[in-house]
């Protein structure tokens, strides 16, 4: 992950503005809270499928980056296989950094 849009996800974690664990991630996706979904690229390909056909479907960008500890260690919590951003404008940087 670069380390200029792990900075930018600590921040919107310190904002609360992050979503974590599959299960919340996927209602986030559901009900229009998630702007951007990061997921690890160390996820089971059933975890991976099936987080990206949601994300398809409601028209949420997905975007696979580093390993499931990296995205944790951006975060300041354990390893995470699924990330959400809530907030719009950070979500659009941060997508900009990793494409």
């Amino acid at each position: 992950m670069i380390p200029k849009a792990a900075q930018l996800l600590g921040l919107a974690m310190r904002a609360r503005k992050v979503i974590t664990g599959e299960e919340l991630v996927l209602a986030a996706v559901r009900s229009g809270q998630a702007r951007l979904v990061l997921l690890a690229a160390d996820a089971s390909d059933n975890t991976a499928k099936k987080v990206r056909d949601k994300c398809s479907y409601y028209g949420v960008s997905c975007v696979s980056t580093g390993d499931r500890h990296e995205l944790g260690h951006a975060i300041g919590k354990d390893g995470r296989v699924t990330v959400a951003v809530t907030d719009g404008k950070l979500a659009e940087s941060i997508q900009r950094l990793l494409t």
